[in-house]
């Protein structure tokens, strides 16, 4: 990573040290000189990353004079809203693109790698390419394509969801800026000033900490992450938890606080603000806990490695693009009609009386599969930096405070085209490993092997640098 203008500095990792840059309000000034030339920047779509990333960019940018533009398609129904957010410049996706000299492609994956080619074919001579996501080199590298020359690409990938990355922004108005982690790329710098634009973006939607990948690191990561522990495992671990819960003859709210209300809430808070070594001290029984972790991290860890290499070939962009043509005459059912959903407003409501507490069962099993994940990424080559963001920070400061606020099942509903058809591909082979080798083998004894490793795992040290970072509030939701 490199920058005229704002400071690099070297965060200490195992192994080594990584590049990084913080971000604040207070570096909203800078940003202009940073765009090196850019006066207008399309935000292409609408979706919960368009809009965040459009409304952020545009308070940030403020004064001075840099405009930005929404791009719709024609007859979009998301128009009437974005000029209802204050945007005078809403207008059709081409002629959006055409006009700008920053694009960002925020369009889902599967109608981006549709119509990446009449986009690419309206831009201005050098008007850099932006993206939040490297789905699209996956798509254009298996078909033997390439983004076109003479333009910079870049990328800019906020480690949480679309509302996540708008309601920290505004939290943090007034402590200096808080948002959330963004990981960036550059994949194309003919103009020598890509790095500098990836990173004035980053900093304006308010970044707290932005680190260096590239784009091909980035997608394997993020769609793997999102089929295993940020979305997909998670859905297939509660499913499983509390039919084993009930089984073992809890009534249906205890159950479901054994197992959701205890992953969304108590865990997830324990490992933003302490740590994963420190949930297997507050399980209160971690000898149930060595035994659950030892059960779960085998079949976990297989999973994760299967999600890499289906992402790696290809085989998990193709299904979503496959599943897309489908999905044009026949809408994806939800998935949110398991019993256990039924039982939410009950268990919410219990929230002011009944403590939550931390199931040494169900923390076992996710820490270990988080911990596969973590391992799994190192073993494939990633930076530190991602791993922590893509298998931990992302999870608990993101994507579990909505799960705790809305429910799994609702978030899955409600997320990303992509991740959606992924964690609905895998979230059942997760569920069915749950159910099938880790649960019923809880009588066996600890492996005093694999808990040694998970004690003086690496990734401890790399987390807690990456916490010194982590946004400034406790996200609201």
């Amino acid at each position: 990573m490199k920058s005229s203008v704002f400071r690099v500095e070297q965060m200490d990792v195992p192994g080594g040290s990584e590049d990084i840059v913080r971000g604040g309000r207070d570096l909203f000034s800078l940003l202009p000189a940073a765009l090196h030339g850019v006066e207008r920047i399309g935000v292409l779509g609408w979706g919960p990353q368009g809009r965040a990333q459009a409304l952020n960019l545009r308070d940030s940018l403020d004064g001075t004079g840099i405009t930005v533009a929404v791009g719709l398609r024609p007859g979009s129904r998301s128009a009437e809203d974005a000029r209802a957010e204050g945007f005078s410049e809403v207008g059709d996706w081409l002629e959006v693109a055409a006009a700008s000299d920053l694009v960002i492609l925020l369009i889902a994956d599967a109608a981006l790698a549709a119509h990446h080619e009449e986009i690419f074919a309206v831009l201005k001579p050098g008007a850099t390419i932006g993206l939040s996501h490297g789905f699209l080199l996956g798509h254009l590298t298996s078909i033997g394509s390439a983004f076109p020359d003479g333009h910079p690409v870049i990328a800019v990938c906020p480690k949480g969801m679309g509302d996540s990355v708008r309601r920290l922004y505004q939290q943090g108005a007034t402590v200096n800026g808080a948002g959330i982690n963004a990981s960036i790329a550059v994949h194309a710098d003919p103009d020598g000033h890509a790095w500098d634009r990836a990173l004035a973006w980053s900093i304006g939607l308010g970044s707290p900490y932005t680190f260096a990948t590239t784009l091909r690191s980035e997608y394997l990561s993020d769609i793997a992450g999102e089929r295993a522990i940020l979305l997909g495992a998670v859905h297939g671990l509660v499913e499983a938890l509390y039919r084993y819960f009930r089984i073992e003859g809890a009534d249906p709210v205890t159950a479901y606080e054994r197992s959701t209300e205890a992953i969304t809430g108590p865990i997830a808070r324990t490992i933003s603000t302490d740590g994963l070594a420190a949930v297997r001290a507050a399980s209160g029984d971690e000898e149930l806990f060595d035994r659950a972790y030892s059960a779960a991290y085998g079949p976990a860890r297989d999973l994760v490695a299967e999600v890499y290499d289906e992402v790696a070939d290809g085989t998990e962009l193709r299904s979503v693009i496959l599943a897309e043509q489908r999905l044009a005459t026949r809408p994806m059912t939800e998935i949110g009609g398991s019993p256990m959903w039924s039982h939410s407003a009950e268990v919410h409501a219990r929230r002011a009386t009944a403590a939550q507490k931390i199931d040494a069962v169900t923390a076992g099993l996710f820490v270990a599969t988080m911990m596969a994940q973590v391992d799994e990424f190192a073993a494939r080559g990633h930076a530190w930096s991602e791993i922590v963001n893509e298998s931990v920070i992302e999870a608990v400061d993101s994507l579990l405070p909505y799960m705790h606020a809305r429910d799994v099942a609702y978030m899955v509903d409600n997320c990303s085209r992509t991740a959606r058809l992924g964690t609905r591909r895998w979230g059942p082979r997760f569920q069915a490993a749950y159910e099938q080798i880790a649960l019923p083998h809880l009588d066996r004894p600890a492996d005093p092997a694999l808990i040694k490793g998970f004690l003086g795992n690496p990734a401890h040290d790399a987390l807690s640098a990456a916490a010194e970072l982590r946004p400034s509030v406790d996200i609201s939701v």
